[in-house]
């Protein structure tokens, strides 16, 4: 299937935000100037995140409810009310630890090779020491394992820099409201059987604690969420 892209294709950006304020405006400045619209969800900040990301150009939005997954709904349904459809979105994190201007190498695949679904892999060589967790590089080794195991997967990671186009994320009818929102996409795009890969990326040490690998808690729920996916797909 062909995609019928727009000429230049309309690629916005949803970046969900929890006190970020140190580092949102870093990550919005280095978005490629490819993108039609920076959307920053801020995720119940008790810090200047929505003032900053205002200043740095982005149109802000506010989900009170907290969970990443909430925040990316929240962004979407602010896609969905716009007249004008766009044919990417891509999600980015908030914290900078993501390099935003390789945006362009992970739409590229979608516009050359035709595909539906690039994930950000943050493989270990171009990975900063530290800037993930034991705990995280666990829990993504454990996830990608089972989906192998359970549904032939290629995946490698659950990074939540990623870019999907825009009929195949509205097809995918998410709903996780946090954690689980990354490995749902992902299990989601096996059953419908998109194509996908996944584009090595850069990765460092995040500005600020991070809200899920950060805390013993934080882990647990993402491990639990993530796992309680993988296994409802695997029954179905």
């Amino acid at each position: 299937m062909d995609h019928n892209f727009q000429n230049p294709p309309d690629i916005k950006v949803i970046i969900p935000a929890f006190n970020e304020a140190e580092s949102i405006q870093e990550v919005i400045k280095e978005i490629p100037e490819i993108v039609s619209e920076v959307i920053v969800v801020n995720n119940n900040s008790s810090d200047k995140t929505e003032a900053n990301a205002k200043a740095a150009g982005a149109t802000v939005l506010s989900e009170k409810r907290k969970g990443y997954g909430y925040a990316c709904l929240k962004g979407m349904d602010y896609v969905a009310s716009q007249s004008k459809t766009p044919d990417i979105i891509v999600f980015l994190d908030g914290d900078y630890s993501d390099y935003p201007e390789e945006l362009t190498k992970l739409v590229e695949p979608i516009l050359l090779q035709n595909l539906d679904f690039v994930i950000g892999a943050r493989v270990k060589r171009l990975r900063e020491e530290g800037s993930m967790t034991p705990q995280q590089i666990f829990g993504n080794w454990l996830a990608t394992f089972l989906m192998k195991l359970l549904f032939g997967a290629t995946f490698t990671d659950l990074g939540p820099f990623r870019a999907i186009t825009y009929p195949k994320l509205l097809s995918l009818n998410m709903e996780d409201k946090t954690y689980g929102w990354t490995v749902e996409m992902q299990l989601k795009a096996l059953k419908k059987k998109l194509a996908y890969t996944e584009v090595p990326v850069r990765y460092k040490k995040r500005i600020g604690v991070s809200k899920v690998s950060g805390t013993v808690k934080g882990s647990i729920f993402a491990g639990i969420k993530i796992l309680g996916w993988i296994f409802k797909y695997s029954i179905k």
